[in-house]
């Protein structure tokens, strides 16, 4: 069976990324990247949360991180920031990252595994 289109799509975002492992986004938070939990409320409540997390959820991402939009958080203030994508397990962040570089932020990334990975490699979370 040949590979689908999603999983062509995942690769090819992918391949732009520089992924980080949790403990390298972690690291990266110390150095003033933001991290961008896009996780539905559901799955928040129902894995837990990051205390050092930002919640913008994955259908209204684009428009709080272009610094050029009204819409925009805060710290969306340039195309320098770095915003450090995480998700469940490391899937939708990686679409998710991709999309901000498209959009012209071209330090987005995401983290490998997820929140998952994270909660595993014993940082910081909350139930």
């Amino acid at each position: 069976m040949s590979e689908s289109r999603v999983d062509a799509m995942l690769g090819a975002a992918r391949a732009r990324l520089r992924r980080l492992t949790p403990e390298q986004a972690a690291a990266a938070l110390a150095d003033g990247a933001v991290l961008i939990d896009i996780r539905p409320a559901a799955q928040r409540a129902a894995e837990g949360s990051i205390p050092a997390a930002v919640v913008i959820e994955r259908n209204v991402l684009e428009w709080r991180l272009d610094p050029t939009c009204e819409a925009r958080a805060p710290f969306a203030t340039g195309d320098d920031i770095v915003p450090i994508v995480i998700c469940s397990e490391g899937y939708t962040s990686s679409l998710a990252a991709a999309s901000l570089q498209d959009l012209g932020l071209p330090a987005a990334t995401d983290v490998i595994g997820g929140f998952h990975a994270w909660a595993a490699a014993g940082l910081p979370t909350t139930s």
